[in-house]
């Protein structure tokens, strides 16, 4: 597997993947200010059509993804969520490692881990 970023969004509530959810990959320097990288759209199957960062955007450093799940939410249920920006916060040492940072998502609540 080549070193990428890569995500994807389940809807646990809904026993599958999550299309629409916009995602936003940013940066972040020494002082937490933001730089952004990447944007997408989850497909049909929960996934961008496209790496957010290939093998050649690959650098150390902290980064952070933002799901705009109230938006998703409102698509599907017609109605507000608790939930509206989920960032998730994290830190890739090894560049030439593949790291796929998967959402799993509830109207009330979420988890995330570093997937393979």
């Amino acid at each position: 597997m080549s070193a990428e970023l890569t995500t994807h969004v389940l809807d646990t509530g809904r026993e599958g993947p999550a299309p629409g959810v916009e995602v936003t990959l940013q940066r972040l320097d020494k002082s937490n200010e933001a730089e952004q990288l990447a944007q997408g759209i989850t497909n049909d199957d929960g996934r961008l059509d496209e790496p957010l960062l290939t093998s050649a955007e690959m650098e150390a450093g902290t980064y952070q993804l933002l799901f705009d799940v109230g938006e998703y939410y409102q698509s599907v249920d017609d109605e507000s969520s608790f939930l509206d920006t989920v960032p998730v916060r994290f830190v890739i040492a090894e560049p030439d490692e593949h790291y796929h940072v998967p959402l799993l998502l509830s109207p009330g609540g979420y988890t995330t881990y570093r997937g393979s």
